[in-house]
């Protein structure tokens, strides 16, 4: 079963490039999946009529209890047979009723193709997280579907109707699937059903989970989306809303029945909320034109009928109900079908335009008689077989005292009156000639089109006079529930109350089809008196409008506003969780030693003159000045790694604070004075408070014995390793890092995509890009100004840095240029040796990148953009993705050697002169983190120092006095800040 789920994925992915040379054709190739699933599955017959079960378990989440485990008893038999047979017949469907043309056809497969095997593995999964996750994936694929005609509006928005009710279901489901499997102590599904959780707990559990049903299932509340996705392909419709998807929520009700039926309210409900769903969609259906439509408040108005008979709770009704499941399988999906083919080849699904069809197209009606008959519950058709089972079940425990069976009986046997009527409409309505409107004119189309509607109706005779044969099958099912068990499913019973009330039932319905004129009056005279699809629709427009109103409320007036909002929540929020706190530490020390005090002072002045100053670069400074004193607390507490660390990301903060602040304004508010600023300034104490509240409330919380000793234990005889900070982050809880390196890669993405507007595929300017360009320079200064010699300064001078002979003199300092010269290639040996020994000693790959990253930034602000291509020739991109993969591959390499993912394996051994050395793959993980910090230094140098340098020369040049740009030093240029005025002579240099 799992390699059959796993075929299932591996073509659908496979599907669109299939269809690029197959075309139409590619749906006859993917059919045989869902047929080798089919016959598969019927290998299984025997041990599930013995009352056995085939089952396949891989451990998948230990530590949750969560396995991929399939099961496949009489129901998921049943089940994954319906969802294989007629997906296999609705793909071979597909190649004829598509053409060549159809667009998106490669992604319209592919999903098909997907909803099968999704179904297939929701049916036979064991595992009810695992269930719930395919539940899911049913829900988007549908979306999917459904909008295949994209470029319609109706498709659409049925499209994101069925997502969003069935979503809504599933999420409500979900925390249901939560609580029992709590409850249960499993998830298990056979488990949890065979031993129910007798609790509170669990009946709401039940109750949450029955909200997924009948969403899934379109029952009322949730009915009105089904109609509306016909919108879909018909083959869509054939598939999802006769056969599979919708029988979902069905197959969910009953296989928690025989652990769950006696749930308090669960019979009230499937019975009442059943009952009125059959017969709202039988109303609606007789009021129809469009036959898709009348077949799909027929589905609808069936799925009621399902859900009353699979929810009843007693052993016949059980029966009975996996009887009607297939049987509606059968010739809903075949009607569907049917309904294609006749729009096909008159263009048209409006009966009221159709005539003369039945003499036209004979195999088509014939077909047709005989699936609408099953539907109607006529002999000898199965169809007729599973009705007279349902109402036997009813009348047999409605005798016995069950006064919901007497309620159960009058309701189905209105709606199975209701039934006839439109399967009578519905027959009539397709193929009568009629005497007011003209034959309708067919188009060819092939006669294989008809094979699989003709196989469906097939099955329905057959199985009518075998339902014997099909009973020992079905029963293995209905035993595990209570009550009953004489019955037995057979084409004639004798003279019994049953076949009364179907005589009854047909005789009833044809009258109302006599009379259908009459009865089209008297609906139309009736005002509906609610309207789901009116009620969704008022619901939504009313969120939209609420979001939007309340949006305009608080994201007005800008940044200040925006960051005003979020902190007023997180005051209000958390302010009312620490108000009701009982976790108060029992002292409280204000300070371990005076130096604290001091710092703290020194953070505190500088916190509050950042929020007052003018000058933007003063502010940073001053909020630097908080960062290193927090870097003075972490080294005062003997934690050297966290100081190390904080100090570099403080100095590369302040260095990318520098960078953005040259395309600002040096003046805070500027123009306009800031508002609000009493305001403001309450929020910020307001934020403070809360924050000094929650960390007092946390030194108070703990209630367990602290982990550091056993921390210390792990990181040797786990990690190999005497640095626990460094153990932790690369090894003991490197998921964390992952994460957090990932995002790393979203923040250096996200920056550069601001200033490289129209792509990032340049290389940083090198040094060789800039030799001709100088020597024009040189050359008009000399034809300028007589006494610029062409050997002069600029170019004889001796240059400590690679590319700081392209800055102008007075921007030149050569005491910087000397000092990065002697420094940059210790800081790169020391960020290596801080890679390397942080395993045991402070360092790691977050601080040996931050200092290569630092020893970047000083090139970059000594020699300007072409000192950083010299100084790294390399694409930042590559960087980040050879880190990214080092990190990715550590984790999935373990996976090879029967290890769980980020699994850390060392090797260790005595090496001459160097003596014991112990290398693991967290090396290599850690590895990975320098490259990550190293690139995203890069990347932010690239942006915010190369490009914009670039940015500022291309408008210095734009806004100056001839095609070649103003002279060095003359307007907006001499006013330009740059990284030790590299912006101003580059440009002179490139222009």
């Amino acid at each position: 079963m799992v390699l059959i789920l796993l075929a299932f994925l591996l073509l659908s992915f496979l599907t669109p490039f299939l269809t690029r040379w197959l075309k139409t054709r590619v749906f006859y190739l993917i059919a045989l999946l869902p047929a080798a699933a089919f016959a598969y599955t019927l290998t299984q017959t025997e041990t599930v009529t013995a009352g056995g079960a085939v089952t396949e378990s891989i451990p998948w989440m230990p530590s949750l209890g969560i396995s991929l485990s399939f099961r496949v008893d009489t129901l998921a038999w049943l089940l994954a047979l319906v969802v294989t047979g007629i997906g296999a017949l609705v793909l071979l469907y597909c190649a004829r009723y598509f053409s060549d043309d159809e667009p998106s056809l490669g992604r319209f497969a592919a999903c098909l193709l997907g909803f099968a095997g999704t179904m297939y593995g929701l049916v036979t999964a064991d595992d009810i997280v695992v269930m719930f996750m395919l539940w899911e994936v049913t829900s988007i694929l549908s979306y999917l579907l459904i909008g295949h005609y994209t470029e319609r509006r109706e498709s659409r928005g049925a499209a994101l109707q069925a997502l969003l009710v069935t979503t809504f279901g599933g999420l409500v489901m979900l925390i249901g699937v939560v609580m029992i499997s709590s409850e249960s102590g499993t998830t298990s599904l056979s488990a949890i059903v065979a031993h129910p959780a007798q609790s509170t707990v669990a009946d709401w559990a039940i109750v949450l989970i029955l909200v997924g049903a009948l969403s899934k299932s379109a029952l009322i509340p949730f009915h009105f989306w089904l109609p509306a996705a016909m919108a879909a392909p018909t083959p869509v419709s054939a598939y999802l809303h006769a056969a599979a998807m919708v029988k979902a929520g069905i197959y969910l009700v009953a296989r928690f029945a025989p652990g769950f039926a006696d749930t308090p309210g669960w019979l009230p409900v499937l019975v009442t909320l059943g009952v009125w769903t059959m017969l709202v969609g039988a109303w609606r259906s007789l009021r129809q034109y469009d036959l898709k439509l009348v077949l799909a408040y027929g589905t609808v108005s069936q799925l009621g009928f399902l859900m009353i008979v699979v929810g009843f709770g007693t052993r016949d009704a059980a029966l009975a109900g996996v009887a009607l499941l297939l049987a509606h399988a059968l010739y809903k999906a075949a009607l569907f079908l049917v309904v294609g083919i006749i729009d096909h080849r008159a263009g048209t699904r409006d009966w009221r335009k159709l005539s003369g069809i039945g003499r036209r197209a004979p195999v088509l009606a014939g077909i047709t008689l005989v699936v609408v008959a099953s539907m109607a519950g006529l002999p000898p058709l199965f169809g007729f077989v599973a009705k007279e089972a349902v109402f036997t079940a009813f009348i047999e425990a409605g005798q016995s005292g069950n006064g919901w069976a007497w309620f159960a009986l009058i309701g189905t046997g209105l709606g199975s009156v209701l039934t006839v009527a439109y399967s009578a409409r519905f027959f009539w309505g397709a193929f009568a000639r009629r005497s007011k409107v003209a034959e309708t004119p067919l188009h060819a189309d092939r006669w294989d089109i008809l094979i699989a509607p003709g196989l469906l109706a097939l099955a329905t005779v057959v199985l009518g006079p075998l339902a014997g044969w099909l009973d020992p099958a079905l029963a293995s099912y209905a035993d595990t529930l209570p009550g009953g068990g004489q019955y037995h499913l057979a084409l004639w019973h004798g003279l019994e109350p049953a076949l009364g009330i179907t005589a009854i039932v047909l005789a009833g319905g044809l009258v109302l089809f006599w009379f259908r004129t009459a009865v089209s009056r008297w609906q139309d005279s009736v005002p509906p008196a609610v309207d789901a699809g009116v009620g969704y629709g008022s619901l939504v427009r009313g969120i939209d409008r609420s979001a939007a109103r309340l949006t305009h409320a608080v994201q007005k007036g800008g940044l200040p506003q925006y960051i005003s909002t979020i902190l007023v929540v997180f005051v209000l929020g958390l302010g009312f969780a620490a108000s009701v706190n009982r976790s108060w530490p029992e002292a409280i020390v204000l300070w371990d030693y005076p130096a604290q005090v001091v710092i703290a002072l020194i953070m505190g002045i500088a916190a509050v003159m950042a929020a007052r100053v003018g000058q933007r670069m003063t502010a940073v400074l001053l909020a630097g000045v908080t960062g290193y004193g927090l870097v003075t607390l972490f080294a005062l507490h003997g934690a050297p790694d966290l100081a190390l660390t904080q100090a570099l990301v403080e100095t590369i903060t302040l260095v990318v604070f520098v960078l953005v602040l040259r395309r600002l304004p040096p003046r805070i508010a500027e123009h306009t004075r800031p508002l609000h600023r009493k305001r403001r300034a309450l929020i910020g104490l307001s934020v403070g408070a809360v924050m000094g509240t929650i960390g007092v409330i946390a030194l108070g919380a703990r209630q367990a014995p602290s982990l550091t000793p056993e921390l210390a234990r792990l990181s040797v005889e786990e990690g190999h390793g005497l640095n626990i900070v460094n153990v932790m982050l690369v090894d003991i809880r490197a998921w964390d890092t992952m994460g957090e390196i990932s995002v790393l890669i979203v923040v250096a993405t996200g920056v550069a995509s601001l200033l490289f507007v129209s792509g990032r595929t340049a290389a940083l300017p090198r040094l060789k890009e800039s030799r001709l360009l100088r020597t024009r320079v040189n050359r008009r200064r000399v034809l300028d100004d007589p006494t610029v010699s062409n050997e002069g300064s600029e170019v004889t001078r001796q240059s400590w840095l690679a590319a700081g002979h392209t800055l102008s003199a007075q921007n030149r300092s050569i005491l910087i240029e000397v000092l990065v010269r002697l420094l940059f290639h210790p800081a790169i040996i020391v960020s290596i040796y801080l890679l390397f020994a942080g395993h045991n000693a402070p360092g790691g790959g977050f601080a040996g990148g931050l200092l290569a990253g630092l020893a970047l930034v000083a090139r970059y602000l000594a020699g300007g953009r072409y000192e950083l291509g010299e100084a790294a020739p390399i694409e930042p991109g590559t960087v980040l993705g050879i880190g990214i993969f080092l990190a990715v591959g550590t984790a999935i390499a373990s996976l090879f050697f029967d290890g769980i993912p980020l699994e850390s394996a060392y090797f260790s051994a005595e090496v001459p002169v160097l003596g014991y050395l112990s290398f693991g793959t967290s090396s290599i993980f850690d590895i990975g983190v320098y490259l990550v910090v190293l690139g995203l230094v890069l990347d932010i140098l690239r942006s915010l120092g190369s490009e914009i340098d670039r940015q500022s020369e291309v408008a210095q040049a734009n806004d100056g006095d001839e095609p070649g740009g103003t002279e060095p030093g003359e307007g907006a240029a001499s006013d330009q800040v740059t990284a030790s005025g590299a912006g101003r002579e580059t440009w002179e240099v490139s222009r």
